[in-house]
């Protein structure tokens, strides 16, 4: 997806889709970084065919899923993002999927997924 932002393009096609990636791309949806995005059922694996907007300037996954704390976010916050107020990291919570500030709000931790911004 960056390198396609970086190019200029209007859409891209991410292959193999999950749950995961899609439940990623909503939370990217909802803060305005992406347009809409639809999935193509192939009887495969799936692809999932994004609008950009111009607004990524880097999104990438954090592998192993390493587990945080409520107290450890802000080390995360500081280490992967470029500022305060800009960018969000995305966590896999008993309550769903969510940014850090949201994560915060509920006071959970969970497992670190990605960040964009």
């Amino acid at each position: 997806m960056t390198n396609a932002e970086k190019r200029g393009k209007r859409q891209v096609l991410i292959r193999p889709s999950s749950k995961v990636i899609v439940k990623f791309l909503q939370v990217m949806q909802q803060h305005g970084y992406i347009g809409e995005f639809e999935i193509v059922d192939d009887h495969r694996a799936g692809k999932i065919v994004v609008q950009l907007t111009g607004r990524i300037n880097k999104c990438g996954v954090i592998c192993p899923r390493f587990d945080v704390k409520v107290g450890e976010i802000e080390r995360w916050v500081v280490n992967l993002l470029p500022s305060r107020q800009f960018g969000h990291i995305v966590f896999s919570t008993t309550y769903g999927m969510m940014t850090h500030e949201e994560a915060r709000r509920k006071k959970t931790g969970g497992k670190i997924l990605g960040f964009f911004y």
